[in-house]
Formats: C-alpha cells, structure tokens, sequence
C-alpha cells in the first residue's frame, strides 16, 4: 500500500512546482528528478503481486521506499511552513505601517530554497541508493518490469466508473437461513411468560450479527414486542454507563439526551427500569465479549412474571450464554448448497449465469467452510472480475498461498480481499478502522476525513466528494465495508466494520504506517517518530501525551471513552505544527472538556479538519488568528462553546471567519459570539454545508442576508434558543431567501429557527430540495408549497410541531415525495391522512410514518 502515499506525494511535488514556480531555480530539478522517480516506483508497487508483498527483503525494500517518500513529504511541508511562518513574523512586525508591504521578497525566502534544494537532494541519492540495492540483492530490475506481465490479482487501476445503489438487505439477508430465523423467532415470541434471555452462538463470520438484525427488524417481532425494543452494540472495552446510555436513547423519552448523560449510573439505570417497566421490551446486545455486561446490566432490566419480555445476545463464547441463563442457539455454518446459493447471489447474475463458473464450484465451497463472511467477502471480489477462466484461476490460486500462511481460512480469504482492493481503496479500508470497534460510521463524515487525509484524487470532472462516494460503493460491493443505514434514494448514511475486518485494518494499517494505535506503539526504546496518524482511546483525563511530541504526526484521533464518572479533561495547549485532522470524539461522557487552541493555532497551517464533538459540556478557546488557517476546509465544534476572553478581543480584535476561503463546512454553536463579530458568511465561497446552533434570534435577518451570498450551499441546519414568540423577532422572508440557493438540497430547522405562525414556499423555489425537516417550530400553524416550488423533495418530517392542524398545501402535487413522517403533532393532522378518501391519499398514507426521530438531541 505504499503506493498511495508515494501517489500522495507525486500530487503534492507537483503541485509544489507550480504553486512556487518563482521560487526556484536548481531546486527546481531536484523536485521534479524526485518526482518522476517516485512515479515509476508507484507504477511498480501497484502491480507487484501478493506474494512478494509477504516476501522478507521486498518488505525491506518498500519500506525504505515509504520512509524515503514520508522524509520528503516532511521536507516540503515544513517548506511551507516555515515560508508562512516568516510571511506572519514579518506582517507582525510591519502592521502598524500599513504602507508597507507584508509581501515576502527573494532575499527573504532564499535561505528556505536553499535549504530545500539540499534536503530534497540528499532524499534523491537516498532513493538511487534503494533502488541500486534492488538489484545488489537479487530482485529484478525496476525499469526492466513491464505492468502487462503482473501476476496481480489486483483490480484494474482505473476507478470503478459505475455508480451502484447498494441493495443493503439482500446481501444480509441471504447470509442467514429461514430456519435459523424461524427457530430464533420461536424462542423470542413463545416460551416462558416472564423475562427470558435468548442467545445467538458462533465464531466470528457466522452472520450472528445479521441474523439477529433481521429478527429486530421482523414485523412480527415487531408487533409482538409493542412496548419498547433496543439495540445496542457491545464492544470489547465496554463500560455499563454506555450500554445504559445506548439503552436510554431508544427507550427513555422523558428526559432530553443532554439530561440522560449528566445523570450518574444507577440512576440513568433506573430510568431505563422506569421506561420499560409494565411493558413487553426486545432488548438486543450485540457482540458480548464479557459476563460482566449481563451482570451489570440485569438489575435494570425489570424482570415481571406476565410480560414475556425478551434480551437477545450474540457472542462468540458459549460461556456467556451459560452465565446469562440463556435459552441459546448455536450457529452452524452452511452446507454445501447454501455456502454456493449465497455466493450466486454475492457475485451476480452475469457470473451466475457464466457457462465456466460450474468449474470453480467445489474449490470454492470448500475453501470458505461455511463461513458466510468469507463467502460474501470472495463474492465481492470475483463479482468484479472479469468472467475469464484465466482470471479466476488467478484469484483461486492466490487464495490457496493465503490460506498456507494461516490455520482460519477466513482470516485467508480477507487478507486475499484486502490485497485485491485497487490501490487507490486500500487507504480507504485501511482507514475505517481508526473508528471504535462496533460503531456506526456516518457515511458523509467518513468521506470528509478520506479527503482531508488525502486519499480521494481528482477524477475527471467529479468532486472529490463524488469519487469518494464512488470509493464506498465499491468497498461495499466487495463486502470489505457493510451498510447500517440507507437514504430514501438508496444513497448510503452509515455504514460499520465487521470486527474481523477491523482487526486486519488495525494490523495492515501498523504494517503499511498508515496509522497506529497509541496502546499498541512500544516506548521502551523511546517514542517513535515515523507515526504519522495516532489514534488514542482513553477513559482517563488527559492533559497531554507525549506522542504529541512528535513533530511529523499528520493527524490526531482521540476518542474519550465512557466513565461511570464525570470529571474535566482538559486536552492539547499546542499541536504538532504539521497537523492536517485534529478529532475529538467523547463517546456518550459525561466529562466537561476544555481546550485551549489559542496558543500557536496560526502555526497550524497544513489543518484540513478540525472536529470536537460528543461532549455533554464544552468550552474551546479559539483566536482571531484561526482565519490564518486558509486550507482548513471543515470547522466542526459539535455542541461546544466557543470563548474568547477579553484580553484576546482586545490584543487580536474579534473571531473572523471570513478569509478562510477553503472552508466547506462549518459547525457551530454559535453563542454571543455571532453578533459580537462582524462575521461575513457570504465570503465563504466555498462553503457546501452550514450548521448553527443557539443563533440569537436578533441575529436572524442578518443570518439570512449572508447566507443568501452562499449559492454553493448544499445542507442547511439551523437552530435558535426554544423560548421565543413572534414579538420577540419577525420576520417573514426566510422561505424566500434559502428558496433562491440554487444547490441546497437538505434544509432543517430545528427549535424556533423559523418564526412565524405562517410558512409558505415560494414559486418556483427549492428547485434541487430534497430534504426537509421541521422539528419544534412552536409557532407555526400553516405550511404551503406554492406551484412548482420543491419538485424533487423526497423526505418531509414533521416532529413536535404542536400548532399544524391542517394537512400542507400543495403537498398532494409533490410526485417524488417518498417519506412523510409526523412526529407528536395534532390528531386533526393525523385525522386528515388517515381519514381523506383518495388515490392522492392513498399514495400519502403509504409513505407516512409517525415513528420516533432518530436523534431526539436535536442536532
């Protein structure tokens, strides 16, 4: 895989040259020497096949090859760093002469140019040194090496062209048989009246897991289960807190989910109790790993004589099942004619249908042992393959050395997948498992991450954002990735990682030096410097860690797990000043976070993302001087405070966002600090999406005005304080003004962020809409959607919206209208959809659900 970072490089020297073309002279050669070089070396590892991947002296070699590129990715980054460096000392110097020019001269910059030239070529004789060493010691020559006669079982190197909307169900739910769901459904809906814990038994890759979504998912379950039902995923560095917590969320609605996070165990544990009490509950715990979950969990989970209520455990390790007193099933793998019924429906019908493919049946059965993961993992592979005997032998014959390296054939056959996977996705994989174990993945933030990484290169005319999509979809049609959640139009929301793959993401990803996991790096003889991405999972309060010490790390992944104990964390006074991702997950604490960016946040130059979220209690020092940030494309504060104390508005002036012109995506809580600064968002030109929080009401009319310059714009999400009415602030010409955004497609507006007792859409507005939800607008009585206004919207929901009693005029005309979903709003509204006489209304109610919102924390 170390291609894709040579790949990485090969843009960014180019790009170097261009960008500072007047700046060299000797260097220049230097550069581009490197550059070509690097290109043929790329062009080689591409094609090399798996086999000497595994190959002792060719690791060796890439190795050397990788270290080589990561110097020289140092050395240009620290170029540009220190060249901005100079250019803000020197406009610090010369501000309060503003006829002066800030500008940095030749004389200026030589000393930096001269230093590069000479970095750059030591890197080049170090290469020639490698790549004279490739052929000292036996291995063939590079330029000699013609890609036509790989033996690769690699995928083309051309990017996967077909946009694919994934069918998330059918692949799941062919990897389970009826008979294991109908005999799981009989040990859940039958039995003993009391509460009774059932158990889903078997080694990893069984579909345990798919099996037991497609039981929650069951209509019948459904309907017998009619109080409440939870799923929750069980990792193995599981805390009670967050099971409870995961638990609450789906079943507690009393209680706002900033209040379930502040409330200490026993009692969010009682408030679990308190909900499910008096009613028939499904309660599902996904990947048990310890007896401690049950133990812990039990006393919470009302136990009464008449409910027939339901715990439904997957877990690999039968002890488990006996501890819980569980009523279990154990999980066999498939036959012989199930394992091949599930890979024809893997690989496609083309292949199904493909006169050669009876050839392969016995090899392939036998090679994946039942084992439904490995199944639909070779499916996926050979299902882009083309439907040659030659081609398929090649895949088979690679799987036979991977499976001779180890006793688990599935562990073979994903290791095969992985080594399969195009050069430009193995990053793209490799990545997802910097994510918790378990977790659900949201697809948009996943994709934002791949970019600022540096992973997602240009294609054509498409955004990186297209690519990226692109990329998913094919991880997914090789099964490398499983979809959690889908969109109306098929597009993917969420997606997760098996914890078998996972593991192999971890391992690759130390392997390859993509990323590593702070528990995992070995100090004894001092911290390594070559980490170039950390990921740090604590439970513990964190004022610094000496990883951040090192100088060349890229990017910063903290998750803070969940505590039975509040606390302060305070967190990073100064980063690595080569930093690009900065994220910060505390995952359902209850712990307050402080941080303090203020100090060298301009230094920071290189940061793509910036990301804070998933605290119940925040507060980030963030200076004036985070407008130097001029290549930060996301800005996500999540549900934080931002502050700026006195003495920085008076030495530095206000926050300004507005010369951060590579900005895409902004996230705030928008606090004082709006109408304190002369904050101009209609210069954010590249600006796509805009989320704000506590917008003071007065701020509004100015809001819009700005937000009416964004005509990038593509998601909208807005929130004000909740106590409000309409003399507090009028206004009437929101609607109007987001109807003019010729790109928005995803408007939502949450607690008050519109104000009015009247909404009407105008003609002809919203042309590319296709989300829209309105949630707690206290206000509002009346909703219109004017003639030719809002064509393509295929999602309304409508949620705590007390005052609309009549049925949205114009809704009827809304033909691409998929999914209507009303919320806690009056039973005269609800009367008008069950009740009105139609094929219109019949259409209507097909589509309407009154379920309760996904994320009732509103935001």
């Amino acid at each position: 895989m170390a291609e894709s970072s040579i790949s990485f490089l090969v843009e960014k020297l180019g790009a170097l040259v261009s960008q500072q073309a007047s700046l060299f002279g000797v260097v220049e050669g230097q550069v581009r020497q490197l550059r070509n070089e690097l290109e043929w070396i790329r062009q080689f590892l591409e094609y090399a096949d798996a086999e000497r991947r595994y190959d002792k002296m060719f690791k060796l070699w890439v190795n050397q090859i990788r270290d080589a590129a990561f110097d020289a990715e140092d050395v240009i980054d620290e170029f540009v760093f220190k060249l901005e460096h100079k250019r803000q000392q020197r406009f610090d110097n010369l501000k309060f002469l503003n006829f002066l020019p800030v500008c940095m001269g030749l004389p200026d910059k030589l000393p930096l140019v001269n230093e590069l030239n000479e970095r750059i070529s030591a890197i080049n004789i170090t290469l020639e040194k490698i790549l004279i060493n490739k052929g000292r010691y036996g291995m063939e020559d590079l330029r000699a090496y013609e890609a036509g006669s790989s033996p690769s079982t690699a995928s083309s190197s051309e990017p996967w062209k077909e946009k694919r909307l994934i069918p998330t169900t059918v692949e799941e739910n062919n990897k389970v048989g009826k008979n294991d769901v109908e005999a799981l459904k009989g040990k859940l809906l039958e039995g003993e009246m009391e509460r009774g814990v059932v158990a889903i038994v078997g080694m990893g890759g069984l579909g345990k897991t798919t099996l037991a979504k497609k039981i929650f998912d069951d209509r019948d379950v459904q309907r017998h289960f009619d109080g409440d039902r939870a799923w929750v995923s069980v990792s193995q560095r599981f805390s009670i807190r967050e099971l409870l917590l995961g638990i609450a969320h789906c079943v507690v609605t009393t209680l706002e989910e900033k209040q379930k996070h502040e409330l200490g165990n026993h009692e969010l544990g009682q408030e679990v109790y308190k909900s499910l009490q008096g009613k028939r509950y499904l309660i599902v715990l996904d990947g048990v790993w310890n007896t401690d979950v049950w133990r812990g969990l039990s006393s919470y989970l009302p136990a009464e004589s008449n409910k027939r209520s339901r715990v439904l455990i997957t877990t690999r390790n039968e002890q488990i099942a006996v501890d819980a007193r569980s009523d279990y099933y154990k999980l066999q793998v498939l036959d012989k004619d199930k394992s091949w019924e599930l890979f024809l429906n893997k690989v496609g019908s083309a292949a199904a249908t493909w006169a050669g493919l009876e050839e392969f049946r016995e090899g392939i059965v036998a090679k994946c042992k039942g084992l439904p993961l490995a199944i639909v993992v070779l499916g996926g592979l050979l299902s882009l393959k083309d439907l040659r005997l030659d081609s398929w032998r090649k895949v088979l014959k690679s799987m036979d050395w991977h499976l001779s390296q180890g006793p688990h054939s599935c562990l073979g056959i994903l290791a095969l997948s992985y080594n399969d996977l195009p050069s430009y996705l193995k990053p793209c994989f490799l990545y997802c498992g910097v994510f918790p174990e378990d977790s659900e993945i949201k697809a948009s933030k996943l994709i934002i991450l791949w970019i600022a990484e540096g992973f997602i290169q240009k294609r054509g005319k498409e955004t990186l954002e297209e690519t990226a999509e692109d990329y998913l979809s094919e991880l997914i049609q090789r099964s490398m990735i499983q979809v959690a959640n889908t969109s109306v139009d098929g597009r993917v929301k969420s997606c997760r990682m098996h914890d078998l793959l996972r593991d192999l993401a971890i391992s690759e990803g130390k392997e390859e030096k993509l990323f590593e996991v702070d528990e995992n790096i070995d100090v004894i003889n001092g911290l390594p410097t070559s980490v170039r991405r950390l990921i740090i999972n604590t439970h513990h309060q964190i004022t610094s860690s000496p990883h951040l010490q090192n100088s060349n790390l890229r990017s910063l992944i903290l998750n803070i797990l969940p505590t039975s104990e509040g606390g302060d964390v305070i967190l990073i006074q100064k980063c690595p000043k080569l930093l690009r991702v900065l994220h910060v997950n505390a995952m359902q604490t209850r712990s307050h976070f402080y941080m303090d960016l203020s100090r060298k946040m301009r230094e920071l130059i290189h940061l793509k993302y910036l990301c804070l979220s998933g605290f119940c209690g925040m507060i980030i020092g963030l200076p004036p001087s985070i407008e130097g940030l001029v290549n930060l494309q996301t800005l996500d504060s999540g549900n934080r405070i931002l502050r700026q104390s006195m003495r920085e508005r008076w030495v530095y002036g206000h926050l300004d966002f507005d010369k951060m012109t590579n900005l895409q995506k902004l996230y705030l809580w928008s606090g004082d600090w709006l109408k304190d600064v002369n904050l101009n968002l209609g210069k954010l030109t590249s600006l796509k999406q805009l989320k704000l929080r506590e917008i003071d009401p007065r701020s509004l009319e100015g809001l819009f005005q700005s937000v009416s310059q964004l005509t990038g714009l593509q998601n909208l999400k807005l929130m004000t304080n909740e106590d409000l009415s309409v003399k507090d602030v009028e206004y009437c010409r929101t609607m109007p003004v987001l109807g003019r955004l010729p790109n928005l497609r995803i408007l939502i507006l949450l607690w008050n962020s519109y104000v009015g007792e009247k909404m009407k859409c105008p003609q002809g507005g919203f042309l590319v809409l296709e989300f829209l939800q309105m949630q707690k607008l206290n206000q509002l009585e009346d909703f219109s959607i004017e003639e030719t206004a809002m064509p393509n919207l295929k999602t309304l929901k409508i949620e705590l919206c007390d005052k609309i009693t009549r049925f949205p005029d114009g809704l009827l005309r809304l033909e691409k209208l998929q999914r209507l979903n009303l919320y806690e709003v009056p039973q005269e509204l609800m009367n008008v959809v069950s009740d009105t006489p139609g094929e219109d209304w019949n259409r209507i109610r097909l589509i309407t659900s009154y379920a309760f919102p996904q994320s009732m924390n509103l935001w």
